[in-house]
């Protein structure tokens, strides 16, 4: 944070959004994966914040944008360390704008649905299967806008929040998932029809 200040002048808006994944039943999650997702995850955006504060007070204020998931509110099997990791950047969020807030700092998550990022994408997959992958994959799990989010549509949403346009906004998750969590279709058990 020091060396962003020397360079530029001034810290305004932080956006912590570095983050790891790991999908493993919680019983075969040892105590070193557990740790690394937690470090990375939540211990990553406490430090993040911690030393940007002092920078953002300064400056009279400003914006701090943490990168949760929508799986902080909902999970999958297999999500145990990844999941609390994230609704711990939740937490922190809280935390934060009620301690900064009178101070002139706002602070918020992202709550980020499945995007076409490393973090997603198997290493190795040809473009072009992906893009197939991409394509069958949207219908079937996001049924407001049913495809995959880009990352330029995070960074939007972020460029928006921490704008004027937001300045009554802090302490809050903020889902951009394309409706991942708004619902999903009612599937039936082969063979039958529901009335009406």
């Amino acid at each position: 944070m020091d060396g962003v200040v020397r360079r530029y002048g001034r810290l305004d808006i932080a956006f912590n959004n570095a983050g790891i994944h790991l999908g493993k039943p919680l019983h075969e999650i040892t105590i070193d994966d557990w740790e690394d997702v937690q470090r990375t995850n939540a211990r990553g955006v406490f430090l993040a914040i911690k030393y940007e504060v002092p920078h953002l007070l300064k400056a009279g204020g400003g914006v701090i944008v943490c990168t949760a998931s929508a799986q902080a509110d909902h999970t999958r099997p297999g999500h145990a360390a990844y999941t609390s990791s994230k609704r711990a950047v939740q937490g922190l969020v809280r935390a934060a704008a009620l301690d900064y807030g009178a101070q002139g700092i706002r602070v918020l998550s992202i709550d980020p649905g499945t995007v076409d990022t490393r973090l997603v994408r198997p290493p190795g997959i040809p473009d072009d299967l992906w893009a197939q992958f991409k394509k069958a994959w949207g219908p079937l799990n996001v049924h407001g806008l049913p495809r995959m989010g880009e990352a330029q549509e995070i960074a939007s949403a972020v460029l928006a929040l921490s704008s004027p346009d937001f300045a009554y906004l802090t302490g809050t998750s903020v889902l951009v998932d394309g409706g991942l969590n708004t619902g999903r279709p009612m599937t039936m058990p082969p063979g039958f029809t529901p009335p009406g």
